[in-house]
């Protein structure tokens, strides 16, 4: 007899954010939902700072628009002590400057706090995979910000014409199976762009990468 299959563990899921009302929307989502562990919600940075350290979670859930320390703040000081952890901005803000000074400070992802629900689900799944899940406006703006012709002394002149198709995917949010499925190529062609295109940019994450690239 064959073996069966280990299932995946939940993905466990902390949630940072002052309004009672959506820490318990967003609480009572992820108890519902099979693939997910609720992991700790908390009111306020200081608080996240604390506890999530203690029971680390795979990824947190953070508002920008804290008492006391910002959302930004606890992020960069909870990315330090915890790499592993995947944070993914949830906010009523649309601005360019919390986004950039979001992902800067080592979020994976950016959404507002409209985002349909399946949706949220998708991107947290998305994000503990080694995405950067955006909505198609915000990584417009991403494009926008960085977007320049390159140098011919910079990395990204090297790169090739599929590299660049591989990158422009990225920078719009996909998920690598995503920019197989579009580009027509196998998943382990992707991984193969991955490893070279780090190499090629001397970066070490998806954020870095297109943040890179879009910047020449």
């Amino acid at each position: 007899m064959s073996a069966k299959p280990a299932e995946n563990p939940p993905i466990k899921v902390a949630i940072v954010d002052d309004d009672e009302g959506i820490r318990a929307s967003l609480g009572a989502l992820i108890r519902r939902a099979p693939a997910f562990r609720l992991a700790g919600e908390y009111a306020d940075a200081e608080t996240a700072l604390k506890e999530i350290p203690l029971r680390p979670p795979n990824v947190v859930l953070m508002d920008i628009n804290l008492p006391g320390m910002n959302g930004v703040e606890c992020v960069r000081q909870l990315k330090t002590a915890l790499p592993a952890v995947q944070f993914l901005m949830l906010t009523v803000y649309e601005d360019s400057d919390s986004l950039f000074r979001s992902l800067k400070a080592g979020a994976s992802g950016y959404l507002l706090k409209r985002t349909a629900s399946a949706r949220l689900l998708e991107a947290i799944q998305d994000v503990q995979a080694g995405g950067s899940p955006m909505t198609p406006h915000l990584a417009r703006r991403v494009v926008q910000f960085f977007a320049k012709p390159p140098g011919t002394d910079s990395p990204v002149a090297r790169l090739t014409p599929g590299e660049r198709e591989f990158l422009d995917q990225l920078a719009n949010g996909y998920a690598y199976k995503e920019i197989a499925d579009r580009m027509k190529i196998s998943i382990d062609t992707v991984r193969s762009y991955v490893r070279t295109v780090y190499e090629k940019l001397h970066v070490h994450s998806r954020t870095e990468a297109v943040v890179k690239y879009l910047r020449g």
